[in-house]
């Protein structure tokens, strides 16, 4: 609850500008250059490769861990990492020395505006993190003025082909479907992300697939199911940019209207 109420708090209340960050996922490196925190930036995560710029960064970070005797080298005073992401003994660490971390997991599309705000506070123009955010509310805004009113479609993301890993509502990135009025056919799985079977898939007949290039989701392993699935006998199997998708960042609205176009083509074949 303390993160929320702190977002509603006055900026100057709440910091001032730093001089150094050190960034721990690829998600935060771009909220960071979106917020004005690009030219703080001393270091940052595998991966970090949007924008341009922030692949000449140094790494002190991957999915393994984190490189925390280079990280309190580096004498960051503001660090920014992914609640859930990063590993909690080496944060644990990082707190206990006195380090100001920027925790980030936005759970909806509108916490992306809220952290960049947030973010803002830190930049020595906060007004580049706010118009930022004006614009994705309003693109935003634009999409569910467009798609509320639409008939909900039934679809399958598929995250990873072995094991087969889909999602369940309220986890990242179901909002995006959501959004356009997508209707998850694994909404109600009690796992965040469910491993499933072909045959589950086939038994709830979702009118679309998506998956993301390196998900295997184009490989041909729907065709087996033509004419005992719908996705696969209207050819509505799609791949959708993974960044996009993956990244609770600005470009996520790239990957709703991504996915409204795909889910607005299936209710053009089937009104």
């Amino acid at each position: 609850m303390l993160p929320f109420l702190l977002l509603l708090l006055p900026a100057s209340l709440l910091a001032a500008p730093v001089e150094r960050v050190i960034s721990l996922s690829p998600h935060t490196t771009e909220l960071a250059y979106a917020a004005g925190l690009g030219d703080k930036l001393v270091a940052a995560s595998d991966y970090s490769d949007y924008p341009e710029a922030a692949k000449s960064l140094e790494r002190v970070a991957n999915y393994r861990g984190i490189k925390l005797e280079r990280i309190i080298a580096l004498k960051p005073d503001l660090i920014l990492a992914w609640q859930g992401g990063n590993p909690p003994r080496e944060m644990t660490k990082l707190e206990q020395l006195g380090l100001k971390i920027f925790y980030s997991n936005p759970k909806a599309l509108e916490d992306i505006p809220q952290t960049l705000e947030a973010l803002g506070q830190y930049a020595d123009a906060p007004d580049q993190a706010r118009q930022a955010a004006a614009v994705f509310r309003e693109k935003l805004h634009q999409l569910d003025a467009r798609y509320r009113q639409q008939r909900p479609v039934r679809y399958f993301y598929q995250l990873s082909a072995s094991p087969m890993i889909t999602v369940a509502d309220n986890n990242w990135p179901s909002q995006v479907f959501n959004h356009c009025g997508g209707e998850n056919i694994f909404a109600s799985s009690k796992a965040a992300y469910p491993q499933v079977s072909e045959e589950q898939v086939v038994v709830r007949q979702p009118e679309v697939i998506f998956g993301t290039p390196h998900a295997g989701t184009q490989t041909g392993l729907w065709q087996k199911w033509d004419g005992k699935l719908p996705a696969v006998n209207d050819q509505h199997i799609y791949n959708l940019e993974a960044d996009w998708l993956n990244r609770p960042t600005p470009r996520t609205i790239k990957a709703v209207e991504q996915v409204c176009h795909f889910l607005d083509r299936v209710r053009q074949d089937k009104p």
